[in-house]
């Protein structure tokens, strides 16, 4: 074994340590004397592990693998035990195919419904991406192999995604799309990042200095490798210089020529050169492989822990009068040619080679019988196949519709135009309705969609992409083997026209503006008091709970949440307690809640547990642009307990001390009224020893001053009769 070091580094000639910052083809890296190249593949829901003998873009001839449910459905599980255990899964397929590193997962928010890739990602909320993406990386991590968390950063749109910017302003980038990525370096150090095609605010993230450097590694404390997506970098020399340590895929020996004519003509220090040099191979030192021949593993027990998975994930929407769990004296009509042919994985880098795929139709009970009803490869009306499931629902006590999306209508590689689900499959959850209204929508989709038939039918069941052991997943939440627990991780809106990106959203070829802000998902709906078809966090159970006993105490460095949650239906369940803090002391705009902590509980029957919480300062803070850091403020908060965003059970309002006072530094253009209100005791002492408190006590007790007070600074006081000395004396007594 070679002793990976700068020495060693500087042992090799230009052209080998050129080779090494370039992939050697589309999934090793290079070889070079006494270090032997190292693999990665795609994995983010299952190994996506390339026949090497076929062409890369050839997805369907991978190696045979267990495809586990996408993010987008793992993230609603909203259990990071559950994601550490799908990462140690991932890892013991990885190891068994001698894999260095998995690529995923996708951390990206999901900012619009449109985007096309948005099955890959977990959330619109960033702090449950970040506690996801955590524990999926933890657990892949445990099993010796490495992971390259994407893509960073602001990678919210597909169309024109290798040359569009996002144009983000610096708060809204901090709070919202750089912060699980944060979290997830700090807390999981993964092996790899993997920066994106886009620019951010004009500037290449390949190439993106403050990104790849002052962020990442500077503030962050990041040690790992930064590759890029494959085909992002445009200029090699200039994404090394800015913190890029890996090109993928290389370009053969065009990507070795240039960074070795541009280092012998200066343009390229070797120190700088020799820095990423020595974070690959110290990447293959760490995460490396030898080449061995591929081990068996148990595939069997994968595809059953799938099943568990996309159990504890699976979102039942809507359930009036109890349609659901069915009983096995009803005869049922499965209808939908999703039934037969599921939409079970993404497409692109998401795809799998399924090991063992069960359809719903293959899953279900002999009481059934099956109608095709529609055609995936069409939009339009089958008349013969519509009446053939009009005539099966009659005859049926229930129906339940499989409906979705074709894989072609949303994948990697580009963007969405609708959110309405194919013509003929909403006309004939239409038609279907007028004869049985028993119905249950069973939903197999990407991301968020419009619904417009939902009042008419009984039950919905969103199973987004469930991997391929859907078949038998759904039919344990449709039969009540499993109770559901699932919880959406992102808002469902009543039409697309709603959302905040609507009508700019990929409009301009070569900018996108975040016109929105930090309002993104449940912070813009909140904050406008608007209706959606359901609401983030928003999951039903086939019992019920009741939440109480609510206590908060605040610790020296962190505030104590506790509070009782009790099962009070007929059968065991779980509920995700989650926890949303309402800042109201900040003197900036804030969302009306953000979602802080949340806490999987499992109850029987009549049972009752205690929920503990701890929220650190960084649970009440925001991100203060103009001194560069995050910001606690002291004042009001309220703490609220809900079911879901919109399902609040407990609020309580608390006294926050462990921060900072929220004015800051008062000066003459302080307002009057925040000096009189504020709790800070050295304000209020500096107001009785300069002789400003009395002066100002006659116009803060007269009613008709107050609200003027609030809108006048202390320089203005000389106009309102007061004495110039005291308020000078106010302001040198706090100096």
């Amino acid at each position: 074994m070679v002793k990976i070091d700068l020495n060693f580094v500087k042992g090799l000639t230009l052209e080998e340590r050129a080779a090494l910052v370039s992939g050697k083809d589309f999934w090793f890296t290079a070889k070079v004397p006494g270090v032997d190249r190292m693999m990665m593949s795609d994995g983010p829901s299952g190994l996506r592990k390339q026949d090497l003998s076929v062409s890369p873009t050839d997805i369907n001839n991978s190696v045979d693998a267990v495809c586990f449910p996408s993010s987008a459905l793992t993230a609603s599980s909203f259990d990071d035990s559950l994601l550490f255990n799908l990462g140690s899964h991932l890892g013991v397929a990885a190891n068994a195919e001698h894999l260095g590193v998995l690529l995923g997962p996708g951390v990206n928010i999901k900012r619009s419904p449109l985007a096309g890739r948005n099955f890959e990602y977990f959330s619109e909320d960033p702090l449950l991406t970040g506690r996801m993406g955590t524990a999926y990386v933890k657990g892949v991590q445990e099993k010796d192999v490495g992971v390259s968390v994407k893509h960073f950063a602001a990678n919210n749109r597909e169309d024109q995604r290798f040359t569009s910017s996002s144009n983000i302003d610096e708060r809204t980038l901090r709070e919202i799309y750089l912060a699980q990525f944060e979290r997830i370096v700090k807390e999981a150090q993964p092996a790899t990042l993997m920066c994106s095609y886009n620019k951010l605010n004009g500037v290449l993230n390949s190439q993106n200095q403050r990104l790849l450097t002052e962020i990442l590694r500077n503030e962050w404390g990041f040690e790992g490798l930064v590759m890029s997506d494959w085909g992002a970098v445009a200029d090699h020399v200039a994404a090394i210089k800015a913190g890029l340590d890996l090109e993928m895929p290389g370009k053969g020996q065009v990507s070795v020529d240039e960074i070795v004519t541009a280092v012998k003509a200066g343009r390229l220090q070797e120190s700088t050169l020799n820095r990423s040099v020595l974070r690959v191979l110290r990447m293959v030192e760490k995460w490396g492989k030898d080449a061995a021949t591929a081990e068996e593993y148990d595939k069997e027990e994968q595809h059953n822990f799938a099943r568990q998975v996309a159990d504890e994930s699976i979102i039942l929407l809507q359930n009036k009068n109890q349609q659901l769990p069915l009983k096995k004296s009803e005869s049922i009509a499965i209808i939908g040619e999703l039934a037969a042919k599921p939409r079970f994985e993404g497409g692109g880098s998401s795809h799998v080679n399924a090991h063992h795929l069960v359809t719903p139709l293959q899953a279900a009970s002999a009481n059934t019988q099956y109608a095709q009803g529609y055609s995936l490869d069409s939009e339009q009306e089958d008349e013969d196949l519509v009446n053939e499931a009009l005539q099966l629902a009659k005859s049926s006590d229930k129906v339940i519709i499989f409906a979705g999306f074709p894989e072609e209508m949303e994948t990697e590689g580009f963007d969405k135009t609708s959110i309405s689900l194919p013509l003929n499959q909403n006309r004939l959850i239409e038609q279907v309705a007028q004869v049985n209204p028993n119905i249950t929508v069973v939903l197999q989709n990407g991301s968020a969609l419009e619904m417009p038939w939902a009042d008419k039918v009984g039950a919905i069941v969103e199973t987004y992409l469930a991997g391929e052991a859907v078949g038998e997943a759904t039919w344990d939440i449709l039969t009540g083997k499993v109770n559901p627990s699932g919880k959406l991780s992102e808002t469902f809106p009543v039409r697309l026209q709603d959302n905040p990106t609507y009508g700019t959203f990929g409009k301009d070829h070569d900018q996108e503006d975040y016109h929105e802000g930090i309002f993104v998902g449940y912070r813009y709906y909140d904050l406008h008091e608007m209706p959606v078809l359901f609401p983030f966090g928003h999951g039903l159970s086939y019992t019920s709970f009741e939440y109480h006993d609510l206590v908060i105490q605040e610790g020296t460095d962190e505030v104590n949440v506790s509070l009782q949650v009790t099962n009070t239906g007929e059968v065991a369940g779980k509920e995700v307690v989650q926890l949303y803090v309402a800042n109201h002391v900040s003197r900036v705009e804030m969302p009306v809640k953000e979602l802080r902590d949340f806490v999987k509980v499992s109850l029987q029957p009549g049972e009752t547990k205690t929920v503990e919480m701890k929220l650190p300062r960084r649970a009440f803070s925001w991100y203060n642009v103009n001194n560069e850091q995050w910001e606690t403020d002291n004042g009001r908060y309220e703490i609220m307990l809900g079911s879901s965003s919109r399902d609040i059970r407990l609020t309580a309002d608390f006294e926050l001390t462990i921060g900072v006072d929220p004015l800051g530094e008062v000066t003459a253009d302080t307002y009057i009224g925040e000096v009189w209100n504020s709790n800070n005791p050295k304000i209020q002492e500096a107001l009785k020893k300069s002789g400003l408190y009395d002066a100002l006590k006659p116009m803060m007790t007269d009613d008709a001053w107050v609200a003027i007070s609030a809108n006048m600074p202390l320089r203005s006081l000389t106009a309102a009769g007061v004495d110039e000395e005291k308020r000078e004396a106010f302001l040198k007594e706090l100096r």
